[in-house]
Formats: structure tokens, sequence, C-alpha cells
């Protein structure tokens, strides 16, 4: 990996712009608040962030989320002299920020999914990492640059809700190694906790137990899923952010083998989370057109939300448990 030319780059463009992924999360915004945060230390400039939907509450203490601008924001027909994609593993995820991206004179792609083809023109990706937020940190480190707090903050919780609060597959030693050093800067892990995994709604609560309440189970409780109508959605007014962590609890069932979640989107097709113990789910939502990790994967169907359910459950059937 290039990493000198990827200092020379941030340092000669003179306007930036960093993207995250749709329906986002702790990793992609983590890294682009951290990215944010070591670039302004650096080098004392300032970088566009984008958003392309909107932001869970949740994340509201990070350093400079506030600077965040959603893609309606945006002029489509500027060019920037650097784009940089984090936590992205295909360009769809970034829907119409695609324009901009490709507008780009030049384009960064860092990310650590396994399915990601390299589509920039620079590319970090380590599918062996826990996070982007581990990738970024090792960026920073091979560039010489300083990590202040604002960024350790940043890229802990990036790191810390990849990593499921280091309880997945995804943690190496590396892992540790690098919170370990993010401890060292000044985070405090115990109140990063707190922010991220004790500050839920009540509508989030209510909600995911109206959702879990529904599940259907199969194969001897191997699979476990649940089907989300915008009708839910509507009847809790939850939002998107309402939806996170909740294929996760089907998961956490001891029987459960591979738990997904089939969300009914308004435009009539089918957004599905899926996680396993055992099987590669991103094998089965590339075909689909998705992707992801091995364990924690996701796909859009363009079909009617059982119809997407049932297509799901027959590619599942195809793989052993």
């Amino acid at each position: 990996m290039d990493y000198s030319k990827l200092n020379d780059i941030i340092k000669s463009s003179k306007n930036i712009l960093i993207i995250s992924h749709i329906n986002p999360d702790g990793d992609t915004l983590g890294s682009m608040c951290g990215l944010y945060s070591a670039i302004l230390d650096n080098y004392k400039k300032k970088c566009d962030m984008m958003s392309i939907s909107k932001i869970p509450d949740v994340y509201s203490f990070l350093p400079h989320l506030n600077e965040v601008k959603n893609i309606e924001d945006y002029d489509k027909s500027r060019e920037y002299d650097l784009v940089i994609n984090v936590d992205v593993a295909s360009l769809d995820r970034i829907c119409d920020a695609k324009t901009l991206f490709d507008k780009a004179k030049f384009r960064v792609n860092i990310d650590h999914h396994k399915t990601n083809s390299a589509y920039g023109d620079l590319n970090f990706i380590n599918p062996d990492a826990s996070s982007t937020g581990e990738v970024l940190f090792n960026c920073f480190s091979e560039m010489g640059w300083r990590v202040n707090l604002d960024a350790a903050i940043c890229l802990y919780t990036a790191i810390l809700t990849d990593t499921g609060s280091f309880r997945f597959d995804n943690t190496k030693p590396l892992t540790f190694d690098t919170a370990g050093k993010l401890v060292e800067i000044g985070v405090q892990p115990s109140d990063i906790y707190k922010k991220v995994y004790e500050s839920d709604s009540k509508t989030l609560v209510m909600f995911q137990a109206h959702c879990i309440s529904k599940a259907k189970f199969l194969d001897n409780d191997k699979i476990a899923y649940t089907i989300v109508y915008k009708k839910d959605m509507e009847k809790f007014s939850a939002g998107d952010d309402c939806m996170e962590g909740l294929t996760e609890k089907l998961r956490a069932i001891v029987t459960t083998r591979i738990a997904f979640v089939a969300k009914e989107m308004k435009n009539g097709g089918t957004k599905v989370s899926m996680r396993s113990k055992f099987a590669d789910v991103a094998e089965i939502c590339e075909i689909f057109g998705g992707g992801g990790h091995k364990f924690a994967a996701g796909c859009t169907i363009k079909a009617p939300v059982e119809e997407a359910a049932r297509k799901v459950l027959e590619e599942i059937s195809k793989h052993e448990l």
C-alpha cells in the first residue's frame, strides 16, 4: 500500500470530500470524523464530510459530527481535488454521491470488506482488519501522523462498534493493540461504551421488541428471521436508526445459525441484513448483488418483502448450517 502517495495527495489537495455509506454505522461515521480530525490536526485544512442518509442520534457525541452535511446539501456538479470513501464496500453504497466520486481529480478507497473491488485510484483495503477505523489508524501510523484525542475517540468508536464491543470473530490481537494505543492517547472505554450501547431511545427498544416478537424460526430453529413492514415503522415512528442491532439480537439466540431481517422499502424493494455464526453470509448476499463480511452482510432485493424473504430462504437452504 502506497502510504507516501496517500500522504502527498492529501497534503497537496486544496479541497477534499470524505463520504460515508448509506444507513451509516459507527465504523463509517467514526472513520469519516477520525480522518477529518487527523487531516485538520496534521495539515490545518478542513474537509467536507457527507452523509447519504440520516445519522443515528447515538453517534452525536463524535467530534466534528456536527460539521457533516447531507448529500442533498451538495452541488453534484462540483469537482473536488480529492474524494475519499470510508467503509464503502461498493459504489452503490454512496448512491447519487457516486457522481462526485467519479468527477474528482483523485479518488481514494479506504475499507475492510472482503467484497470491495478496489474501485479507487488508490485503495487501502484490509479484509483482515476489524474495521475501517483500524485500517485508518494503520494509515496514520505509516504516514507518521499525530493522532489527537478527537481522532482517537472517533477511531475507537469505529473499532468498538464493528467488533460488537470486541465480541465478534473479526477481533484479532492487532485490534486490541490498536484499541490500547487509542486508550493511551486518552480515550475512556467505559464512556464510549455507555454512549454507544446504553443510550437507546424508548422508541428503538419498543420497536425492536415488536419486530422480535414476530420472528419466525425454521430448520430446528437454526434459521431466525423477521419481516419489517412500512406499517411497523409508521406505528412506532421509527427511523432507520431503529434497525441497528436488530439482526444481532436474533443471531444471539443459542440455536440460531443464520439470522436475517427483511425490511420493506418505500420504493417497493427490500433491504436485507444478515448475520451468521458459521455460514458465509457474504456469499449469500453476493447472489443478490450485495456483500459484506463472512458473518455480517447485506443486500437490496428488487422484490416485495415477502417474496424477497422467500428468495433469501431458498438461497440459505443451499448452504450447510
